[in-house]
């Protein structure tokens, strides 16, 4: 029988930036707890389109993407399979409301992050508090637009 390679599942986060803070899902399905709206590429589907494609159907939020903040790829960093998240800053006016597999979609103060923060998610946040604080941009890209149409 012939072994088939395998290979990491690509993924999706966003970090949307609202007037009142960050977007943060609660997650209906395992591993439960609190999280950045994203999730797995559709075969066929830009990244871009995935990123606003979830954060429209885990929190009703029509985003904007702003940048590529960074890509993170540990074994460890999701419980079900390796993936591979680019990330995306994105921002939004309106209020979120959780849907799809998001229990709840809140907007957070960065000083009062609820718990548990599952995934990597808590490095990614720590991350991007550190870059909002003047670290250089050394991680960010430009997005392409036309992608996520």
């Amino acid at each position: 029988m012939k072994e088939h390679p395998r290979n990491p599942f690509l993924t999706v986060d966003a970090i949307i930036e609202t007037p009142g803070g960050i977007v943060l899902i609660r997650r209906k399905n395992p591993p439960h707890g609190w999280a950045l709206p994203g999730g797995f590429v559709d075969y066929g589907e830009s990244v871009e389109h995935a990123a606003k494609r979830e954060a429209l159907e885990e929190t009703g939020l029509d985003v904007t993407l702003v940048r590529q903040f960074h890509t993170y790829s540990d074994p460890a960093r999701d419980p079900r399979h390796h993936t591979v998240s680019v990330v995306f800053l994105a921002t939004a006016t309106s209020s979120p409301v959780g849907g799809d597999d998001a229990a709840e979609a809140r907007v957070f103060a960065p000083d009062n992050l609820p718990e548990p923060i599952v995934f990597d998610h808590g490095r990614i946040l720590a991350d991007y508090f550190i870059h909002k604080n003047g670290a250089p941009d050394t991680t960010l890209f430009d997005v392409d637009n036309d992608a996520s149409s």
